[in-house]
């Protein structure tokens, strides 16, 4: 009988500790991203008890919570529709996403760093007011950013790239975050379906979630890794034909324009990246090889996930390429795909010697009582390469600003460093155009990335220099201005 009780007593014990275990995880280990998570509806109308933080930029309101005559008691509203890539939104009906989302445990006051607001609540029964998270955004930089874009379809992302913070982040078309966060749900999900249904899908966040093809400014990625593999320099000279027959195929490769890369029987790696050359590029791809060339992009973040705390959906360079392949892969088509964000990352890194700091959107995170909950340090995301290779590859880049086809870069009395690219999506489609860079080349204070999709509206006929660069040149000249 005594054995059958200890049995017993052993199996309730061990039943209690895998609940403590359980309830305990849940409770302290899971709970801040069970409480970002946009599928936790409950969070959401949970959130409709108490003052939600404030989402700030340079001290001012973007989004905040303001009392309502209503059940819901609190009515947030968003400042204006540049920054909806940033906010996401807020809505009883349709969850959150954006950093209402990303940093939804702190907005809530129900983050881990809370606890003490969280115990005294309890005794007092007051409900805890949600902290403020103050962005690193710019307002000025955002604002010329999204209106230098305009009405085009795209993205622009600026990098600090000593800090890795983000002084600017734009998507287009944006939207009203204001026409979700409304208190009638029959209005929010009308309105919601409405952005749904909107050709230009004014909901995604085009610098993190979207992927385009590179195009030529992958090119800066193919020319780190020769100049990282010791068995070149920017004077190496590549064959240059008129065009390239891609090995085991009868597809040819040609550089726009369909000429000569430089009008000579051989042009060098600088060359071919100055004149934006695919010829010479497919080239060196292959010589270097898929491995290598991954092995550098990896390097600059492909294929990692990165939190800012936005999500970013991983940028890829394809794996189990044959030579044809890795040929077209290295003038950034075949199956390369990136985000702005990453684009704006390779710049960064060459921008800051070599040194890729970790992307950062946040600057503080404040209590109702101002203190200090976090506050985001500048930090290492990785070492692309040493200093000397990053001044190698920032003087081609400065040459194609400078001297070659990326001239709308250019800022009167401001050395430039920079790459365009129009990218191709298939027979009849409108190309991707593309421009990265810094400025001042020799003392960075920024780091762009612009995107414009579907050709800008002219199908094939728009390029990157033309369109992509004049927005990105405005934007360094606005932090340059500060």
């Amino acid at each position: 009988m005594q054995r059958e009780l200890r049995r017993i007593s052993i199996v309730i014990f061990l039943m209690f500790i895998t609940l403590f275990v359980a309830t305990t995880s849940i409770q302290m280990v899971q709970a801040d991203a069970l409480g970002q998570d946009p599928r936790n509806v409950r969070s959401v109308y949970d959130s409709y008890q108490k003052q939600r933080g404030s989402i700030l930029v340079d001290g001012q309101p973007i989004a905040i919570s303001k009392p309502s005559d209503d059940v819901y008691h609190y009515l947030r509203t968003y400042s204006d529709p540049m920054y909806s890539a940033l906010t996401g939104f807020f809505s009883n009906y349709q969850g959150a996403t954006g950093l209402e989302s990303a940093m939804n445990s702190y907005l809530t006051g129900q983050n881990s760093a809370q606890f003490f607001e969280q115990i005294s609540a309890l005794f007092s029964g007051n409900p805890v007011t949600g902290a403020s998270v103050q962005l690193t955004i710019d307002p000025a930089v955002q604002k010329v950013a999204y209106d230098a874009l305009g009405n085009l379809t795209g993205a622009v992302v600026a990098i600090d790239p000593t800090t890795g913070n983000i002084l600017a982040m734009v998507s287009t078309p944006g939207f009203d975050a204001n026409k979700l966060a409304v208190h009638d749900g029959v209005q929010s999900t009308n309105n919601y379906n409405v952005l749904l249904s909107d050709k230009g899908e004014p909901l995604k966040n085009r610098a993190v979630t979207e992927l385009f093809a590179p195009g030529s400014v992958f090119k800066i990625i193919v020319a780190s890794a020769a100049l990282e593999s010791g068995k070149f320099t920017p004077d190496s000279t590549l064959p240059n034909p008129v065009k390239f027959q891609l090995p085991g195929t009868n597809t040819f490769v040609q550089n726009s324009g369909e000429g000569k890369c430089g009008g000579k029987a051989t042009v060098s790696i600088a060359d071919a990246l100055r004149f934006s050359c695919n010829v010479p590029m497919a080239q060196l791809g292959i010589m270097l090889g898929q491995d290598a060339i991954r092995a550098e992009a990896e390097k600059f973040g492909f294929d990692k996930s990165i939190k800012i705390p936005l999500p970013v959906t991983p940028s890829n360079y394809p794996t189990g390429m044959d030579p044809a392949q890795t040929g077209l892969s290295a003038f950034g088509q075949f199956d390369d795909r990136v985000t702005p964000l990453q684009i704006a990352m390779v710049s960064a890194a060459i921008a800051n010697h070599g040194v890729l700091m970790k992307p950062n959107l946040i600057q503080s995170v404040l209590s109702s009582n101002l203190a200090v909950l976090s506050q985001p340090t500048p930090s290492v995301f990785s070492n692309v390469m040493d200093s000397t290779t990053a001044g190698k590859v920032r003087d081609m880049m400065i040459g194609a600003v400078a001297r070659g086809v990326s001239s709308n870069g250019q800022i009167p009395g401001i050395s430039v460093a920079g790459k365009t690219g129009t990218a191709q999506n298939g027979v009849g489609a409108p190309y991707t155009l593309w421009f990265t860079g810094f400025a001042p080349a020799n003392d960075p204070k920024v780091a762009v990335a612009v995107v414009v999709a579907n050709g800008g509206g002219m199908g094939q006929s728009g390029r990157g220099n033309s369109l992509a660069a004049p927005i990105a040149r405005k934007v360094m000249e606005a932090v340059l201005r500060k």
